[in-house]
């Protein structure tokens, strides 16, 4: 089968198209033939050498990717719940060696569900990391109650347009930060209030006003993100990276700043799927590229300038 490997991180320019056997499937798994697969920063960061390349450099060859979607061609033995010919999708060994980047995945049947009907592969693919993080978060972490308002940095991007629409979903009046030029798209995710960070300051607009931040970006905006909410409320960060200067800062103020790494659950992409196909959700695609333009799509997302999500088809 086809796959893409890489021997060493670097550029773009190791990830390698090869030939390689099929998986073999243990008891609890899936055989899946691949048929769209979604990209998220940790996989361009993890190639560069950072991120997970530390927990996954054992691996030889090491192949990236965790979202896909795709058909089951054969079933463990003890596999109950899946057949031959199911639609599926998931996010795949997630933190650990997804080898997404192939034809054909292995995949714990405890890890994915049934594709909606009514979405397309390159759809459900998207909706897997990204959605799952937003879901983990506000559902489960957060435990959003209707009525609250919830602060969404980058509010346009990968994790940020399904944050909108779940928050939504659960009751929060919702406000996105995006720039002007996404103002639409944001508002349109059913954001109850848009703010263009290359206009106006979001911290000065809402001083003291979120119940929760969801905050994808930096120590300077985790900074910026402490002038937005309560006394007492919450943060939810995206990237590991928070300074003792931080934690002091927040602790003074009452505020919780909380990083969760999302985590592969086959009862959450159930959930998922449930909100996909009812609509309640849905996955903007930026750009799908085929297969073979892994290179390109890693660079298109390393941009930062992507709206929602990149895409692979085979």
């Amino acid at each position: 089968m086809k796959a893409i490997i890489l021997n060493e991180f670097g550029g773009v320019d190791k990830l390698i198209m090869t030939d390689i056997p099929k998986p073999h499937i243990l008891n609890d798994e899936v055989l899946v033939e691949v048929r769209a697969i979604s990209i998220n920063p940790v996989d361009f960061r993890t190639r560069s050498g950072i991120a997970m390349a530390t927990h996954l450099q054992h691996h030889k060859p090491l192949i990236l990717g965790w979202d896909i979607s795709g058909i089951v061609v054969e079933t463990g033995e003890s596999v109950k719940t899946f057949k031959k010919g199911d639609a599926v999708f998931g996010l795949i060994n997630f933190l650990g060696h997804g080898k997404g980047y192939a034809e054909f995945v292995a995949a714990p049947a405890n890890q994915i569900a049934l594709k909606p009907p009514n979405i397309s592969h390159e759809e459900a693919a998207a909706a897997t990391l990204a959605a799952l993080t937003a879901w983990q978060l506000l559902k489960h972490y957060a435990q959003v109650v209707p009525g609250q308002k919830i602060l969404i940095l980058a509010a346009s991007g990968g994790v940020g347009h399904y944050a909108v629409q779940i928050a939504k979903y659960l009751g929060a009046y919702v406000i996105g930060v995006s720039s002007y030029k996404n103002r639409e798209f944001v508002l349109s995710l059913g954001a109850d209030r848009q703010i263009s960070y290359d206009k106006e300051n979001f911290e000065d607009i809402l001083p003291g006003e979120a119940d929760i931040v969801i905050d994808a970006f930096s120590k300077e905006s985790l900074v910026k993100s402490l002038k937005a909410v309560k006394k007492n409320g919450l943060i939810l960060s995206l990237l590991p990276m928070i300074s003792e200067e931080i934690k002091q800062k927040a602790g003074e103020k009452g505020v919780n700043i909380h990083y969760q790494m999302v985590a592969s659950n086959g009862d959450d992409m159930k959930f998922i799927a449930d909100l996909l196909e009812k609509e309640i959700i849905k996955s903007h695609i930026a750009q799908v590229f085929p297969f073979e333009q892994m290179a390109d799509a890693h660079l298109q997302l390393e941009s930062g300038r992507t709206v929602g999500k990149v895409v692979l088809a085979f």
